[in-house]
C-alpha cells in the first residue's frame, strides 16, 4: 500500500491550495478527484474569467450557523494575499463592480497557475480517480481508490457541495463527515434563481429577457444589483444574492426604482404631459414590458392627467415595495453553491482539523460557511485551504 502525508480528496479551488501549501511544508501530498479535470468550478466561474476574490471580505458576507467561524482563516490568508499570488504569477486582473475581481483573460489561467505549484511543491495529483470509504488505520487512515488502497497520516475532504451535478457534485463529503460522527447543518441551494408558480408565471414568461436595477429584499437583508426576468421567474446577480437568505413559503420585495423618489417620478410626469397613459410615463423609468404590466395590474388605463394623487402614490408603493412569492429554486442544477454542510462546532476554526478525530480536516464547500456572489466563496476556498494546508 502506497503511503502519503497527506491524502486531499477534492481537485477543486480548497483542495488544491491545501495540496500545494502542505507539499511546500515538504509534506508528501497525494490530490484526488473523481473528475477528468481539476478546478472545473474555477474554469466556468466569471463568465470563464474567474471572479477569484473580493475586495469587501468581512463576516457579515458570509451564511453560517456561525458567521465569525470563517474569520480566523479569512484574516490569516486574505484576499490581498492570493492577488499577490496572482501577480506573482503574472496573471492580470480587473475589479468590476462592488469590489469584484476578475481575470483580464480567461479563467484557466488559475487553473494553470495552481496545477504549477502543486506540481513545482512535488504534490501529485491523481484525476479520474474514484474515491471509496475512508477508515481510521494504525498510522492515520486508509483511503480506497480505484487505483488501490493508499494510507494517509491526514485526510484533507474538499469535495465541495452539491451544486451543479453535471460536473460530478456529489454529497460524498457530507457522507464521509457523518461516517466519522460530525453533524452537518442542513443543506440547500444557494445563488440560484427563484421559481414561480403558473399563475405568476403567465405574466413572468412574456418578460423572459428583460432585465432591470432593482434593490431586492428579504427580512433585514437587501441587495441593490439586477434582476432578470426568466421562463421560470427570477434569476439576476440581486435574485441569487437573496436566495440564499429566502426559504420556501415567505416573499421577496422588489424596489423597481432603487436611485429614485417613485411618487415625485409619477408626479413630475403627469405635470409635464397629462395626455399620456400611465404605460408611457412607467416607459420611460422601466422597461417597456415591464411598464405594460404594471399598468394592467394597476387597472389604471385613464389618462395620466385624470389619476389622482391617491392613485398615484398607490402605485408608487408598489413600484418600491412590489412583493411577490416564489415557489422554489431552480435547485443544484444551475445553483452556484451549496449552503449549510459540516457544522463548524465540529471543526477547529484555526486548522480546519475535525475535533475528536486527529488528522482528518474539511475546508471549503462542504463545511458550513458561504459567502455572497461576487469572489467570496473562492476567497473561502482559499483560506480555508491554506489553513488546512499549514498543519496537515
Amino acid at each position: 500500500m502506497d503511503r502519503w502525508d497527506v491524502v486531499i480528496l477534492g481537485a477543486g479551488a480548497a483542495g488544491l491550495f491545501a495540496g500545494i501549501e502542505a507539499a511546500r511544508r515538504g509534506r508528501r501530498v497525494l490530490v484526488l478527484d473523481h473528475a477528468r479535470a481539476a478546478g472545473e468550478k474555477i474554469r466556468i466561474s466569471g463568465g470563464g474569467r474567474c471572479n477569484f476574490t473580493n475586495l469587501g471580505i468581512s463576516a457579515e458576507r458570509f451564511l453560517s450557523k456561525n458567521p465569525r467561524f470563517a474569520l480566523s482563516a479569512l484574516k490569516r490568508f486574505t484576499q490581498w494575499d492570493f492577488i499577490a499570488r496572482m501577480e506573482t504569477a503574472g496573471i492580470g486582473w480587473h475589479e468590476k463592480t462592488l469590489g469584484q475581481l476578475f481575470c483580464d483573460g480567461p479563467a484557466t489561467q488559475v487553473v494553470d497557475m495552481l496545477l504549477r505549484d502543486l506540481a513545482a511543491a512535488r504534490g501529485e495529483l491523481w484525476l479520474g480517480t474514484a474515491i471509496g470509504a475512508v477508515r481510521r488505520a494504525a498510522r492515520g487512515f486508509t483511503v480506497e481508490t480505484a487505483r488501490g488502497q493508499v494510507g494517509a497520516a491526514s485526510v484533507v475532504v474538499a469535495t465541495g457541495g452539491k451544486s451543479i451535478p453535471k460536473m460530478g457534485a456529489t454529497g460524498f463529503g457530507y457522507q464521509l463527515a457523518e461516517a466519522f460522527g460530525l453533524p452537518l447543518v442542513e443543506t440547500r441551494p444557494g445563488l440560484v434563481p427563484l421559481t414561480f408558480a403558473e399563475q405568476e408565471l403567465a405574466w413572468m414568461q412574456p418578460l423572459a429577457g428583460t432585465a432591470l436595477p432593482v434593490r431586492v429584499g428579504h427580512g433585514r437583508q437587501g441587495f441593490d444589483e439586477a434582476a432578470l426576468f426568466t421562463h421560470r421567474g427570477l434569476s439576476g446577480p440581486a435574485i441569487l444574492q437573496i436566495s440564499s437568505y429566502w426559504r420556501e413559503g415567505e416573499a421577496i420585495t422588489l424596489n423597481l426604482l432603487p436611485a429614485q423618489d417613485a411618487a415625485a417620478a409619477l408626479r413630475a410626469a403627469k405635470k409635464e404631459n397629462g395626455r399620456q397613459a400611465l404605460r408611457t410615463a412607467l416607459g420611460r423609468l422601466l422597461p417597456e414590458k415591464l411598464a405594460r404590466h404594471l399598468e394592467a395590474v394597476s387597472g389604471l388605463t385613464a389618462p395620466m392627467a385624470e389619476l389622482s394623487g391617491t392613485d398615484l402614490d398607490l402605485l408608487a408603493r408598489r413600484l418600491a415595495g412590489w412583493e411577490l412569492r416564489p415557489v422554489g429554486s431552480e435547485g443544484y442544477r444551475t445553483a452556484e453553491v451549496t449552503l449549510g454542510g459540516v457544522d463548524t462546532e465540529a471543526l477547529d476554526a484555526r486548522t480546519m482539523e475535525a475535533k475528536g478525530v486527529p488528522g482528518l480536516y474539511f475546508i471549503g464547500e462542504v463545511v458550513d460557511v458561504t459567502g455572497w456572489l461576487g469572489g467570496y466563496n473562492f476567497q473561502w476556498a482559499w483560506s480555508s485551504g491554506w489553513a488546512a494546508g499549514q498543519v496537515a
